[in-house]
């Protein structure tokens, strides 16, 4: 190899974690940001008026038509927005703050499968736009990453998972709530 060639090697590789990972999945824009903070932060439009977006995304009545049978939802600083799971497990977090139709913060709750992350948790940032009377854009920022082999696992694992979450949501608007009593497989 070139002195040219390897210093332009080295330079790309020095410089890879300055420029997001994004990719699409199921609708979902996913970027892996690496610096200035860690971060994931996903983007999908969702084909519903932002009031009813933020109605199914902030209320237990909402939740059940998209995420899960068993929900919790107390919107207000310190109170669950929770998904319970069958088997004692559970996901979501406790919400820091909110601003109606516009945003929710969550401290969030990592899978069981990371209890270091589960117990430190991270920030998840759900924004709300209007893209139009019909079309709302939901993005999610998630961070307060630390460091270690269990943080990244999780920060992979949640790369996938939050992404399904968003392209449950979106799919909810596209062919109606969901039934429990007969669920999608």
């Amino acid at each position: 190899m070139s002195n040219m060639n390897f210093l332009a090697v080295l330079v790309a590789a020095t410089f890879s974690f300055l420029v997001p990972q994004t990719e699409q999945v199921g609708g979902v824009s996913v970027e892996r940001i690496q610096k200035p903070r860690k971060e994931l932060r996903f983007s999908v439009v969702v084909p519903a008026n932002v009031e009813d977006v933020w109605q199914a995304f902030t209320t237990s009545d909402g939740l059940k038509t998209w995420l899960w049978s068993d929900v919790r939802v107390d919107l207000r600083p310190g109170g669950d927005w929770l998904v319970l799971y069958p088997g004692g497990k559970t996901g979501g977090g406790t919400i820091l703050s909110f601003s109606a139709n516009e945003q929710i913060t969550l401290r969030a709750l990592a899978p069981e499968a990371f209890p270091t992350v589960r117990q430190e948790r991270t920030t998840a940032v759900f924004k709300f736009e209007r893209v139009d009377a019909s079309r709302t854009r939901v993005t999610l920022s998630q961070f307060d990453w630390k460091e270690g082999k269990e943080w990244d696992d999780a920060y992979e694992y949640l790369a996938k998972g939050n992404a399904q979450l968003l392209v449950q949501l979106r799919t909810r608007f596209e062919k109606g709530p969901l039934s429990w009593t007969n669920p999608p497989r």
